[in-house]
């Protein structure tokens, strides 16, 4: 039995929160070998803390892509955050690269030879989800979330503010009435400061992006408004607390209004279904909610390491659909190659585009001209319309 009346909450993270500056640094990597080869193949973990950073995992790709060039490349996205802090500083931080060659019984399942097709490079299960209650067709809690964060995050990086650090949090929680988000019932942002700044003065700064992001009339009650509630938040980042490639999940993906599978994206190159399947049915859900055949979609698929084609395709529009699902089921195999190979190919994904999607969500973005964000098109609505 579906409610008409309840509250929801979703969570953000800043590029500078320790698992974000993982996430960021394993992209980087990922983009290094794409750029030097397109077929590379990378699964590169990140571990960050106190002006250490440790990389591991598998590789195949040029030789060009040496320990220097990641290096080089972690620095860079330290640097590129804003981290130049006692306990954590991009020129300062010891780096420590544990990478090896893809193990040969991986790639046999992953290559394509002969007849055989290109595999997926894991087995497992991926969601994508859509939702009209944003312009985005994103949850609308991880919406506010995700651009609370980004504008404090734009006037730091402009040098508006020079009084807020690199990490920060922040939590949303809005009121649905029917179905559709209402108003804000509270509102939670925690974020780094430097030692001399007052927790009014954090305040002041906070509530002018809170007031920008959220509509008019949705501000909570002055006592539902938590800014710092610790009190101060002075050490952050990997300093203040670890952080590793893959930790923040669902702040990737749909802030816990969705399903998610069990793989995270950062640090994998498009032929691991953990990331590009993950795509695509974010891809195919944004599409069929834009083309009005639901308000919500949900799409799971299902793989096999080694095999090409989909073990499953689901489609479930949370009885809020207007056409029939499996019929749906039907036309979506047919408008796109669900293979590995279809997936990466329809959406251009061989190309150094991943840095960027590490923080902030990797959907409800603005597919930008380079390729970046190509699984956030409506190419598809159309093709979809005349379907039905």
């Amino acid at each position: 039995m579906s409610r008409n009346s309840y509250l929801f909450t979703s969570e953000s993270v800043s590029e500078g929160h320790p698992d974000k500056v993982s996430d960021r640094i394993s992209d980087a990597i990922v983009d290094r070998f794409l750029a030097a080869e397109q077929e590379s193949r990378v699964a590169v973990e990140t571990l960050t803390t106190t002006n250490k950073v440790v990389l591991a995992g598998e590789v195949r790709g040029p030789a060009s892509v040496t320990n220097e060039v990641m290096e080089e490349a972690a620095r860079n996205a330290v640097r590129e955050i804003g981290y130049e802090q006692d306990g954590f500083h991009w020129q300062n931080m010891d780096v420590e690269i544990l990478v090896h060659g893809q193990s040969s019984d991986i790639a046999m399942g992953v290559d394509a030879s002969g007849n055989k097709d290109e595999g997926a490079g894991d087995q497992g299960i991926m969601f994508g989800y859509a939702t009209n209650e944003t312009a985005s067709l994103m949850p609308a809690t991880l919406d506010f979330s995700h651009r609370i964060l980004k504008s404090m995050a734009a006037a730091r990086h402009s040098d508006e503010v020079s009084d807020l650090g690199p990490d920060s949090k922040s939590q949303v929680t809005l009121r649905y009435e029917n179905g559709k988000p209402v108003t804000a019932t509270s509102v939670v942002v925690s974020t780094q400061h430097g030692a001399d700044v007052s927790q009014e003065r954090v305040r002041e700064l906070v509530m002018s992006h809170i007031e920008n992001i959220l509509p008019d009339g949705w501000m909570p009650a002055a006592d539902e408004l938590y800014i710092n509630p610790t009190g101060q938040f002075i050490i952050g980042g990997p300093d203040g607390d670890a952080g590793l490639t893959g930790r923040k999940i669902i702040v990737d993906t749909y802030g816990g209004a969705a399903q998610h599978g069990g793989g995270a994206f950062s640090g994998k190159d498009p032929t691991k279904v953990d990331r590009s399947a993950a795509y695509a049915t974010r891809y195919l859900a944004k599409n069929v909610v834009a083309a009005g055949l639901a308000s919500r979609c949900t799409i799971q698929l299902a793989y096999a390491i080694g095999v090409s084609k989909p073990l499953s395709l689901y489609v479930d529009f949370h009885q809020t659909g207007n056409v029939d699902p499996a019929k749906v089921e039907s036309v979506l195999a047919d408008v796109m190659d669900l293979s590995p190979r279809g997936i990466r190919e329809h959406l251009g994904l061989n190309k150094p585009i991943y840095e960027r999607t590490a923080a902030y969500g990797h959907f409800g973005r603005e597919p930008e001209a380079d390729g970046g964000f190509s699984w956030e098109k409506l190419d598809l609505v159309d093709a979809l319309k005349a379907e039905f």
